[in-house]
């Protein structure tokens, strides 16, 4: 991103420079610019305007002293009052600067001199690779300001401040007046932040809700507010992201989730009965939102704004006139081999019946059959069903069935991105956007332009900000830009919120202009950790500038999570258990193995058993068992301390001199693989935690191989439960499949108490109870204390 360089005094003669008329009264300098008139000349403090610039490792700037102020000067002839835009000079070949004049002074050296508060066209924000994507003319007021020579005005400009347009349809386009540039929004660095320009004529020029925009359909029950959740995985996110809007006041139901993940479906199914849980891929989910919001303009459940039209092969084949067909005149006789169709019960686009082409289908139940004889059947057959398919849609349409633009509040999600891992050797980093692994932005932003929800958030892993100098991130913030949407950048590590896990994430928030853009939440506990990104996105991690003022608990161990958890060997086979006699040792265990009723996630039936679920450990093989029996019960043990191994300048090679130890098996004790892991470096293989340790990361595959994932002091893996409690699971929420679709389940999620942290900030800036200039928050409550339900919300 590219930063103003010092600016350049002009090589003309300066005559032509000078202040005009009279001086501002020195009373009312002093009351406008107090720094400007005192006797020891300051620094830069928490009371200047460039509070959030310094907290945020601006340098400090010496405060010119001044004899007096003016609302004018002259350069070349030309009036320059406060508050005009001018062009500055920069250096030969390169595009002038541009600012607003915000203080015009003579200094105390005689010198006449202007502050400057600096417009950033695309190109020096951090969506420069993307500026094709925003209007031409569209630049961003910044606040970054600082003291030029008056010399330094090149010439006088017209910058239109506009208000920011709807965010209904992209055919309506708005009229910006002859200018030379114009702006709506602001740029700040602190989280790289796009936001609504928040200039006096603000609240004149504000856009108007899209509650009131025809295209929209809004959710009448106006205290509860709907959520999204795309890529759900087993619903993580979603779950710390409502529990956290819960404690802010704010009532926020995940309505929908979508995954291609079967089990991690069950599971999110299983734990939130009121979620319309949709196990199918996320572009075939997009098509199906556009067909569905079709049927209900078709049955005037909605208005229509567009022009129809449909993939459907029923709306070729039927016309204009089916709208006109008397539903008493159809032949209700059944031929040889028809069945009538009872009523439907679901609705997909997709392939269900394995035919090779993906269509609209509906779920017949057929009268006289049951449950277990439903089919899909494709749409286009369905043309003498239009009664079903009315009662179908409108009973839909009323109960939500499917997200339609204005009803999802908000949508988080994090569309998986596997061509830019580190893991995949083929990466394409001259366009990342044309490899197909990383397609699933698009579909994300997609679904976004298309539901226009209040708000978003999006979830990824630090790859995105590494990989391509973040090509992908700059994308996706500048696809939100276009769509006028407010964005702010941060990553946040996990176990500053409060488990045993460090666990780096990026997130990226929206919020359309007529809401409040908001803050990142603040750690809680004490596992800041230096991330190495580019020096343009280091300042983006949450709690990083304000390390040394925050007043943060000690770090959660391994212990502190899973000391009570009872004992199991290698081959566990019940997921269903007691808990351990001796009860909760930590503050933590106490508040993660409430009942459900006792916290604020829905109540599943009866619920009032109190079980540990999912206690299981993935069963390793015969060897790898006998290996982990060589591991030490120690800190630090892995598989150097297995016999036969020499440590030479960290690098391991078999000792030569001894015969090399076998299994039972006859295989060799010490695998290949293991010495020649990062080329023998690594004490990662076959490595054995350790209590006071934090967990880097929770990882989708428990095998010992080239990762520490032994217990401490038992011979075998981290179980499902204990690496749901590193990413902060409540013991209630159980989860659906194998051992092995579990350990990916949890592997996936997003730590539950960075959801909730996230969730709370939502619901403070959605009631307009955060401060639109401060990037980040302090939050009233620490992980897992803040999810017990309060008294009058058990009574509910």
């Amino acid at each position: 991103m590219a930063v103003k360089s010092k600016t350049k005094k002009r090589d003309e003669p300066e005559s032509d420079l000078c202040f005009a008329g009279k001086p501002i009264s020195v009373v009312e300098s002093m009351i406008r610019w107090p720094l400007r008139y005192q006797v020891k000349k300051p620094k830069l403090d928490d009371t200047t305007p460039n509070k959030t610039a310094a907290l945020n490792g601006a340098k400090e700037e010496e405060i010119k002293q001044a004899k007096r102020h003016y609302e004018q000067a002259l350069v070349d002839g030309v009036l320059i009052n406060l508050n005009d835009d001018v062009y500055v000079t920069a250096d030969p070949g390169k595009a002038n600067f541009i600012a607003k004049v915000i203080e015009l002074f003579e200094a105390a050296d005689g010198e006449p001199y202007f502050r400057a508060r600096w417009f950033y066209r695309p190109d020096d924000t951090v969506i420069e690779r993307f500026k094709q994507l925003v209007e031409e003319k569209r630049v961003f007021l910044s606040n970054v300001e600082d003291d030029n020579h008056l010399s330094c005005i090149h010439s006088k400009i017209n910058i239109a401040k506009v208000p920011l347009p709807k965010i209904d349809s992209r055919a309506s386009e708005r009229i910006i007046p002859p200018c030379d540039f114009f702006y709506d929004m602001k740029y700040e660095l602190p989280h790289l932040t796009f936001a609504k320009a928040d200039d006096a004529d603000s609240a004149s020029s504000s856009t108007i809700s899209s509650d009131s925009d025809s295209n929209c359909i809004v959710n009448p029950h106006s205290d509860e507010k709907f959520l999204l959740d795309l890529y759900s995985g087993c619903g993580a996110m979603s779950t710390g992201f409502c529990m956290g809007a819960s404690i802010s006041g704010v009532k926020l139901t995940t309505k929908w989730a979508v995954d291609l993940n079967r089990s991690a479906c069950d599971s999110l199914r299983l734990n939130h009965p009121e979620t319309e849980v949709r196990n199918e891929a996320a572009e075939d989910f997009l098509v199906l939102l556009k067909e569905w919001k079709k049927l209900c303009e078709k049955f005037s459940l909605i208005s229509s704004t567009e022009p129809k039209e449909s993939i459907s092969e029923l709306e070729a084949e039927e016309g204009d006139e089916e709208d006109d067909i008397d539903e008493t005149s159809i032949d209700t006789e059944l031929s040889p081999g028809e069945f009538e169709v009872q009523e439907f019960r679901d609705i997909a686009f997709g392939d269900p019946n394995d035919k090779g082409e993906k269509s609209l289908h509906l779920k017949v139940r057929w009268k006289g059959y049951g449950p277990d004889d439903d089919t899909w059947e494709p749409y286009a057959g369905l043309g003498n069903c239009k009664d079903k398919l009315k009662e179908f849609v409108t009973n839909g349409f009323k109960s939500n069935l499917l997200p339609l633009p204005g009803t999802a509040y908000s949508v988080c999600g994090g569309p998986p991105c596997q061509g830019i891992s580190g893991y995949n050797r083929f990466r394409n980093k001259q366009a990342p956007l044309e490899d197909t692994k990383n397609q699933q932005i698009l579909v994300f932003l997609d679904i976004i332009d298309f539901l226009k929800p209040k708000y978003v958030l999006m979830e990824n892993v630090v790859d995105l900000l590494k990989f391509s100098n973040g090509y992908l991130a700059r994308h996706a913030v500048a696809t939100f830009v276009a769509m006028n949407y407010q964005t702010r950048l941060g990553m946040m590590v996990a176990g500053s919120y409060g488990v045993a896990q460090l666990r780096n994430r990026v997130f990226l928030w929206a919020a359309q202009p007529t809401e409040k853009l908001p803050p990142y939440p603040l750690p809680t506990h004490e596992v800041l950790k230096m991330f190495h990104t580019s020096v343009e996105f280091e300042d983006i991690q949450v709690g990083r500038i304000q390390k040394e003022i925050l007043k943060l608990e000690d770090a959660l161990t391994l212990a502190d999570a899973i000391s009570d958890l009872p004992p199991v060997t290698n081959y566990e086979k019940n997921d269903v258990r007691n808990y351990n006699v001796a009860g909760p040792k930590t503050d933590f265990q106490k508040y993660i193995a409430l009942k459900r009723s006792e916290t604020l996630l829905p109540v599943i039936g009866g619920d009032s058993s109190h079980m540990l679920f999912d206690h299981q450990p993935l069963k390793l093989s015969t060897n790898d068992l006998e290996r982990i029996s060589y591991i030490p019960k120690k800190k630090g043990a892995n598989f150097r301390d297995m016999p036969g191994v020499l440590v030479h300048n960290n690098k391991v090679q078999i000792d030569d001199s001894v015969k090399r130890a076998k299994l039972k098996s006859g295989d060799n004790v010490v695998p290949t693989y293991a010495i020649k892991y990062v080329k023998g470096t690594s004490k990662k293989p076959f490595g054995r935690l350790w209590w006071d340790e934090i967990v880097n990361t929770v990882v989708t595959r428990a095998e010992p191989h080239n990762q520490c994932v032994i217990h401490p002091k038992q011979d075998r893996v981290l179980s499902v439960r204990e690496n749901a409690r590193l990413q902060g699971f409540p013991d209630c929420y159980k989860l659906c499949g194998t051992i092995k679709e579990k350990y990916i389940q949890v592997g996936n999620a997003v730590a539950v108490p960075v959801g909730v942290a996230l969730g709370y900030a939502f619901g403070m800036a959605s009631q307009g109870l955060t401060d639109d200039n401060e990037p980040v928050m302090k939050l009233p409550f620490k992980y897992p204390e803040c999810m017990q339900a309060k008294a009058e919300d058990q009574s509910d």
